[in-house]
């Protein structure tokens, strides 16, 4: 085939494809998009102990579902940095030595809500309710917004593997990613797949302050999961798997409270 030939071979196959995409394209058109509808929404509490796996599954949520995760810790530094009114609030409370309100925190809650564009389809909520009046006063704010939750997903897993998988926890500081040395591990030894930028591990994340966590997560939890385990909107998930299945499981949850 001479270079005349092939380039007019290629030329109609590029004129095949356009009329293939001109195709599609129109169909596409006549597809409903629109925005989610209420029934396709998610609202879910993500529970669990410190190394459960929170950190890993929460962003899956957020960007399967198109929802936004509103961690406690990550909205109370911005609102802080951004010297909002509550973010002022809050600093006082805490330069004082003193524990943020539940009024501030829920307020916090209601603000991403109402202004971040990413929880237009629902959130994931990771580190809040942590005692039953918290779930209480997060019940009312729902309820105010004619909005309710569609389960609590708590991840379970024995203190005993949990501290070993604790212990061997590497983080990126800036974005969050989680490594383990043995279950995890980055490509490269303590540094970040993603950025190249070094890893750290914490220095509460051995096993006297794990163990004192651990207590203390028990302690806090127990009443909140009877609490929505009572409203019938618990379900335990076996934290223990692999983080594929661990997810498999939780997207089974979701998509049957979708359904």
């Amino acid at each position: 085939m001479s270079r005349s030939d092939e380039l007019e071979y290629l030329k109609g196959l590029v004129a095949q494809l356009n009329d293939k995409i001109r195709v599609l394209e129109q169909r596409e058109k006549h597809v409903p998009q629109g925005p989610k509808t209420p029934a396709q929404q998610l609202r879910t509490i993500l529970v669990g102990p410190p190394g459960s796996g929170k950190g890993t599954q929460a962003p899956r949520i957020r960007d399967q579902f198109c929802v936004c995760h509103l961690a406690t810790g990550d909205m109370l530094r911005d609102q802080i940095a951004q010297k909002t009114e509550l973010g002022r609030q809050a600093k006082k409370v805490m330069d004082a030595g003193g524990l943020v309100s539940d009024d501030i925190m829920v307020g916090m809650i209601k603000d991403q809500l109402e202004n971040n564009v990413a929880c237009k389809n629902g959130f994931v909520l990771d580190g809040f309710p942590r005692t039953i009046p918290q779930a209480e006063k997060l019940d009312t704010m729902l309820d105010t917004r004619k909005e309710k939750l569609d389960n609590v997903v708590q991840l379970q897993i024995d203190d005993q593997l949990l501290i070993s998988r604790i212990t061997g926890r590497l983080i990126h500081l800036a974005s969050g990613r989680t490594y383990h040395k043995e279950f995890n591990p980055p490509k490269k030894p303590f540094v970040d797949d993603v950025t190249g930028e070094p890893l750290i591990q914490r220095s509460d994340d051995n096993v006297e302050t794990l163990t004192k966590r651990l207590n203390t997560y028990h302690t806090q939890t127990g009443p909140v999961v009877d609490y929505y385990r009572q409203k019938g909107l618990w379900v335990p998930i076996d934290a223990a798997q692999s983080p594929n299945l661990v997810w498999e499981n939780m997207a089974k949850i979701f998509k049957k409270s979708n359904s």
